[in-house]
């Protein structure tokens, strides 16, 4: 299926997996490229020399195009800039909008510059700035996200810029990537439903958690660090909803060294990092460190399996998804779905 993305990023099917925090590594992104779609990682939960490493394995396994996914407000998002470009990567793509200069730097080499938005005028912005896509995603989307819905967000920005859009926030099957060319968008882009195949490192025992889930045991919270964040309703979510503020605090300083020796981050660049993921909102200093070590909330679910005591981001997609098929048959069937829809409305038009 040829649109202007598949021809701006070089894939087979207008299809993206985002760069979902513990989970989006090599072997997932290697396996979505190799399918055809595109393979995102994401960066930000790894140190310097992981993300090159990581790179380098995927273009050990496939010859397919692939990014990786940055945080514009990380202390360290020019070094990182700096790996994605000399290691050759084709797409950089960003959780917030990225500097004018970052996209500039980017361009300048080469690479195919796709922030993610949940907003207008955030894409009209991104666009003046010399964007070549955005990713939309409305507020079904798991992790990070905002209210208003794909269905309202996604024409909206389509009309307001003149670059490809992907539609992310409920994409699951055929059909949705149908409906998302129908508003206009590009292609779509697919978190849980790709955390959610045989290629997906997320242990066996998370998966079924999340297999077992309806769509209302999906919820946004801002118990994590203070922003909107859509989850798996747990009993440890609850907990984080209703700890004061001095246990919230002790939590967050402990997770936080947890983090801090992983990344290898210093106190004081955590806490930057925490500050800078304010936006604006009024944050309190547990908040501020939770923003700051929430990717140590998700490892301990996406990759130690405790469920117990992390988090699980989750779009509202979870409620209808119940199998865990390989990355190419998943987009095998997306793709073969779509055509059949297409098919059928091509039927509907005909019989009039």
């Amino acid at each position: 299926m040829d649109t202007a993305f598949t021809r701006l990023v070089g894939i087979r099917h207008p299809i993206v997996q985002t760069g979902m925090g513990w989970v989006a590594g090599p072997r997932l992104v290697s396996a979505t490229a190799e399918a055809g779609a595109l393979g995102v990682l994401a960066s930000a939960t790894m140190t310097l020399d992981q993300l090159r490493d990581a790179v380098r394995e995927v273009r050990s396994r496939t010859d397919a195009p692939f990014g990786v996914n940055l945080r514009a407000d990380a202390g360290d998002a020019g070094d990182r800039v700096r790996i994605t470009i000399d290691e050759g990567v084709r797409v950089a793509s960003f959780a917030l909008a990225p500097s004018r200069e970052l996209i500039a730097e980017l361009k300048d080499a080469g690479v195919v510059v796709i922030p993610s938005v949940g907003a207008r005028r955030h894409a009209e912005k991104v666009a003046a700035w010399g964007a070549d896509a955005v990713i939309v995603q409305g507020g079904e989307g798991g992790g990070h996200t905002g209210e208003v819905a794909t269905t309202v967000l996604l024409p909206q920005v389509v009309d307001a810029v003149g670059i490809p859009v992907v539609a992310a926030g409920g994409f699951h099957d055929g059909r949705g990537l149908v409906a998302a060319l129908a508003y206009g968008a590009a292609g779509v882009a697919m978190g849980t439903r790709f955390l959610l195949t045989s290629d997906s490192t997320v242990p066996d025992a998370v998966k079924a958690r999340y297999l077992a889930a309806t769509v209302k045991d999906v919820t946004v919270t801002t118990a994590v660090d203070g922003l909107p964040h859509r989850m798996l309703r747990t009993d440890f979510v609850d907990s984080l909803e209703k700890s004061g503020r001095t246990r919230a605090l002790a939590q967050a300083v402990r997770r936080a060294a947890g983090f801090r020796k992983i990344s290898g981050l210093s106190w004081p660049a955590m806490v930057r990092d925490g500050l800078a993921m304010k936006h604006g909102k009024n944050l309190s200093w547990s908040q501020v460190l939770l923003a700051a070590n929430t990717p140590m909330l998700l490892k301990s679910a996406m990759v130690d399996g405790r469920t117990d005591l992390g988090v699980m981001a989750s779009g509202q997609v979870a409620g209808v998804i119940d199998d865990l098929p390989s990355c190419i048959e998943l987009v095998d069937r997306i793709m073969t779905e779509a055509e059949e829809t297409l098919k059928s409305l091509e039927l509907l038009r005909a019989a009039r």
